[in-house]
């Protein structure tokens, strides 16, 4: 693909988001597409998992918008491409899994998705930011929280817990 051609490629994607058009979106991408992004349990493997997460993402997000921030960086050989991205979004329904509830509060956030590309689509996408301010965003919890308060205190609590737990399944400690 020339550089044209892919750029052309990662706006028909934006696109297809931003409408809402799922059908379009998953016509771009190889049926064995892979999506690997830290908001994910686990990396989606092929278009069905893609269109799950995709829902599941516009559902907790209704006005999910995906911005390009030029430029798209392409290979020297088409076979793939860096997208800066800005996202903003509204939490407004349910997260599921892991079973977030809503809570109003707005998102912005940056970052790169690194796409593959194979016959004219797209066959694999590493999403990479930074969840930490997306989290501070969407539930005011500063991780690493501000020493002495009361996130700190939960945050501590909640390692406890979390220890404590980790040691009695495996046995204790050694």
């Amino acid at each position: 693909m020339t550089h044209d051609e892919i750029v052309a490629l990662v706006e028909s994607l934006a696109e297809a988001w931003n409408s809402r058009d799922l059908e379009r979106l998953l016509s771009l991408l190889t049926d064995d597409v892979v999506w690997d992004d830290p908001a994910m349990e686990k990396p989606a493997s092929g278009r069905d998992a893609v269109c799950a997460f995709s829902l599941r993402v516009l559902r907790a997000f209704p006005d999910f918008h995906y911005e390009i921030v030029d430029p798209v960086c392409v290979a020297g050989d088409g076979s793939m491409c860096a997208v800066p991205w800005r996202i903003t979004a509204t939490s407004l329904g349910p997260l599921d899994p892991p079973g977030f509830a809503p809570t109003g509060r707005r998102v912005n956030s940056t970052g790169v998705d690194l796409l593959h590309l194979k016959d004219g689509r797209v066959s694999c996408i590493t999403t990479v930011f930074n969840p930490l301010p997306v989290a501070h965003q969407l539930l005011e919890l500063a991780l690493p929280p501000r020493p002495g308060s009361l996130n700190e205190r939960l945050l501590v609590l909640l390692q406890r817990l979390r220890a404590w737990w980790l040691r009695r399944k495996r046995g204790g400690m050694h």
